[in-house]
């Protein structure tokens, strides 16, 4: 970037760039983003009728493309670039353009201060006051600003733990830790082939399970021995038949020295030693990779889901958790399945050897009619999977008796790791061998359980809340009564730089694009003013991270086409439900119901943008002469909202269906829908060759459209966020920007019109996205996935383990010293709401 700026000023571009500074000073704006960076520039250059070239090729428009901030400062202007995905730069360029240097990710956390300051602590006049009271300062208070100095202010900085760790180097491989793993454990295994090959009889040798010895007895005692006796298993196995069941030569085996674990038939036994022997003579990823996915090392996993209803029986959650209580229940049911399928091709279903999955969630006593205050209850589907309730404990029953919002519930979850752990540890009778850690809360709870039990730890963070809302921590202290984010973000840093490995669906979750941060990125380099400054908060480049797509299930959400497993008589109901039937829940009503529909599936807030997907179609004649839209939320009237930001969407969401006349072209059903029904509407709407719109202005990934392709509906979906990666090719044409309704239009326009045109195109499209979510989006890949790096963590640690322990304690210091603190002054406000109730 030094080069780049260099040129800017040494030609007649640094008039340029005088220009757009001054442009954007006249805004009254200080603090600009990446979007308002790039309108302005293209405004500038039409002001001044810049040539075409002008904005993509000259030196300034290179650099305005890398810009992601600008913030003006008095005596100069700060450039946050981000040349490349994951890599930061921040450059101070002098107000007369005489210099520029590159500053420290201390000098920019001081500076957002600074301007957060200035805005906070008045009126515009104000502000302007004390823009002239920075000029008018000393020059050493200035020098010491401009230069990062900020006394008193705690900096976390986690890149010592990370500075002797592998690291990946290419930004393209970033969430393919496994991968990367596996090739440096085989290099490590080339390098010193003698001492890798003890380490690893090490890691076999001591693998049990309640007492029970897996793989390796006392016969064995070394490495050498062991790749001895391999040869020697393999070579009385080779005159047995193939399909002979272990237990007819297990204690052949344990004379060799090798205990259950290998397999369940000799043809097994041969594959797993094998691999083994292929891996101490020569090893390749591959060869690992097949290898750990074999040893048999998890049987008890607890998947940590806290502050919504989990429940079954269509409850499924609030409509903050509704997604996250989904995929948990399926991701039990597909973990359970695939252990006891290990279990039996391991061989050690012969021991009485059974898997067993705990979905860990809090016991709610005013249930309102769900099962959420049963301490223990069957996961629907399984033989061995369970809920299990515990309650939040405190001296504020009012309270914690009650469903509490995932903002809310801080104060409440040391006590609740600390009484789970009791409750696990007896339902279990023994420990847990994986932890997975669900959203802020259950991750961090994840983190106490995994550090006191000394057990694996996986985090899924599903969503982070700090980039859903802008400038969500540098202006903290104003939404704290609201979100609590205080509490939050330090939950977050210590629960992602704790775990083990972090599960991704996407890519963009990690990193983000060419164009936007990533979320896990955004915790990178921050600042909460008065609290903390986060130089260097998460190492993205860690193999830690891994992305592992969720999948759908397939008996509820299956393709329209697929006639002999629809139930017709569903079918009928609910495609007159759809388009038809008169209900107190059911808005609007259709003056031609053969129109395509548009249907959208989603809660009712502002990050979802139904009303901006409303107000689109709103403006578009052509839209509404060809179609119909249909709108399934759990809500429809304002008296149903749990809080205000709810109720304002769903009061703008009437205001726009009002204003643009939309009642004969518009049908709203305020209902929530069960599961299975749910999937029959996306088979109805896919069967009248409809469309599915996901028009969210960020979405980290949307189980809804996972939902919706499946089903063989033609999918346009937000293109800020996970949705990027699941509907990918096809020329861009599946992506919408939600702040563009002319361009969205026009977009399903297009589509529509090749619909018109060729019949075909619409089941060509189908079909497409039936396959892509089939192939790479499905349970069975996951939790296989998921079992593997487990696997693959757990030997990491045995065999390479790093200075965990000092990192550990660290994140104990800031959860004692500042997590909890912020805790407690949630628990402050409920206590304070409590007594002005009783007034």
């Amino acid at each position: 970037m030094y080069k780049l700026i260099q040129s800017v000023l040494d030609s007649d571009e640094k008039t340029a760039l005088r220009q757009l500074i001054f442009t954007l000073t006249a805004t009254g704006k200080r603090y600009l983003l990446r979007n308002e960076i790039l309108l302005a520039f293209a405004d500038y250059c039409h002001q001044f009728q810049k040539p075409a070239y002008f904005y993509h090729s000259s030196s300034i428009g290179k650099l305005i493309e890398y810009t992601h901030e600008i913030i003006l400062d008095e005596e100069s202007t700060w450039f946050v670039i981000r040349p490349r995905i994951a890599s930061q730069e921040v450059w101070r360029i002098k107000e007369d353009l005489t210099s520029f240097e590159m500053m420290t990710p201390q000098a920019l956390l001081d500076v957002r201060d600074r301007f957060q300051r200035g805005v906070r602590e008045a009126s515009r006049r104000e502000a302007h006051r004390f823009q002239r009271g920075v000029r008018e300062a000393s020059r050493r208070e200035a020098h010491r600003l401009i230069n990062g100095y900020q006394p008193h202010i705690l900096e976390i900085d986690l890149h010592p733990f990370y500075e002797n760790s592998p690291t990946i180097s290419d930004p393209r491989n970033i969430g393919q830790g496994l991968a990367f793993l596996n090739h440096y454990l085989c290099n490590q295994l080339l390098t010193d082939p003698q001492y890798w090959l003890e380490i690893l009889f090490q890691a076999i040798h001591g693998l049990r399970h309640d007492g029970i010895r897996l793989l390796l007895n006392n016969r064995i005692k070394s490495g050498i021995q062991l790749a001895q006796q391999i040869h020697q298993a393999l070579k009385f196995l080779s005159q047995r038949p193939p399909n002979e069941p272990y237990e007819k030569f297990r204690f052949d085996l344990q004379q060799l020295g090798l205990e259950p674990g290998w397999g369940n038939t000799v043809a097994r036994v041969s594959e797993t030693l094998q691999l083994l022997d292929r891996l101490i003579d020569s090893p390749q990823p591959a060869i690992l990779e097949a290898f750990v996915a074999r040893v048999p090392v998890i049987f008890r996993v607890v998947l940590i889901s806290i502050h919504g209803w989990v429940a079954q029986e269509d409850v499924l959650g609030r409509d903050e958790t509704l997604g996250q209580v989904i995929y948990v229940l399926e991701q039990a049911r597909s973990l359970e399945n695939k252990l006891r399928a290990d279990i039996k091709l391991a061989g050690l279903d012969l021991l009485g050897i059974q898997p067993q999955v705990i979905i860990l969630t809090r016991l709610i006593p005013n249930c309102e009619g769900t099962f959420c205050n049963l301490p223990l209850e069957k996961v629907q589907g399984t033989e061995n999977a369970w809920i299990l309730r515990v309650p939040f404990t405190g001296a504020n029953p009012e309270v914690t008796n009650n469903w509490i919002s995932k903002f809310e519930v801080w104060p409440y979850l040391e006590r609740f790791a600390i009484d789970a752990e009791e409750q696990l540890l007896a339902q279990f009778k023994g420990k847990p061998n994986l932890i997975v850690g669900n959203y802020s809360d259950g991750n961090l709870v994840a983190f106490l359980l995994s550090r006191s039990l000394k057990v694996t730890q996986c985090n899924i963070a599903h969503s982070l809340e700090k980039p859903k809302y802008l400038f969500s921590s540098l202006y903290w202290q104003d939404l704290e009564d609201q979100y609590h984010f205080s509490a939050q973000f330090t939950a977050d840093l210590i629960s992602m730089n704790a775990a083990d490995f972090i599960i991704t669906s996407t890519y963009q979750e990690i990193v983000g694009t060419p164009d936007t941060v990533g979320q896990y990125e955004s915790y990178k380099c921050f600042t909460m003013p008065q609290l903390y400054h986060v130089v260097d908060g998460i190492n993205l480049f860690s193999p830690k991270f891994n992305v592992v797509p969720p999948g759908v299930s397939e008996h509820i959400f299956f393709p329209y086409s697929q006639t002999a497993d629809r139930d017709s008589n569903l079918s009928q109901r609910f495609h007159d439900l759809l388009f038809k039937t008169e209900n107190p829940q059911i808005l609007g009503y259709l003056n031609n119901p053969n129109k395509r529909p548009i249907l959208a599936v989603s809660p009712i807030n502002a990050i979802k943008n139904l009303t901006g997907l409303a107000e689109c179609f709103g403006k578009s004649q052509a839209l509404q002469e060809r179609c119909n839209l249909i709108l399934l939320t759990s809500k429809l009237h304002p008296s149903e909202a749990t809080n205000s930001g709810e109720a304002e969407e769903i009061q703008k969401l009437h205001d726009i269906i009002h204003n643009y006349h939309l009642y004969g072209n518009i049908r709203w059903l305020g209902m929530r829908l069960p599961s299975r029904e749910m999937g029959e509407a996306y088979r109805v709407v896919a069967d009248c060759r409809g469309i599915f719109i996901h028009f969210a202005r960020f979405e980290s990934f949307g189980r809804s459209i996972l939902e919706a392709m499946i089903s063989g509906l033609p999918t346009f979906a937000t293109q800020f966020g996970g949705s990027l990666e699941i509907i990918e090719d096809r020329d861009n044409g599946f992506h919408l920007n939600p702040t563009d309704l002319e361009g969205t239009a026009k977009k399903l326009l297009d589509f529509l019109d090749k619909c018109d045109a060729h019949p075909e195109y619409w089941l060509e499209i189908s079909e497409w996205m039936i396959q892509r979510i089939r192939h790479k989006y499905n349970w069975e890949l996951h939790t296989n996935q998921l079992l593997l790096l487990a696997k693959m963590f757990s030997f990491w640690n045995f065999v390479c383990p790093e200075n965990n322990e000092a990192r550990d304690r660290y994140m104990e210091v800031l959860f004692h010293l500042i997590y909890k603190p912020r805790s407690e002054q949630v628990l402050m406000a409920h206590q304070n709401k409590k007594h002005k109730v009783q007034k």
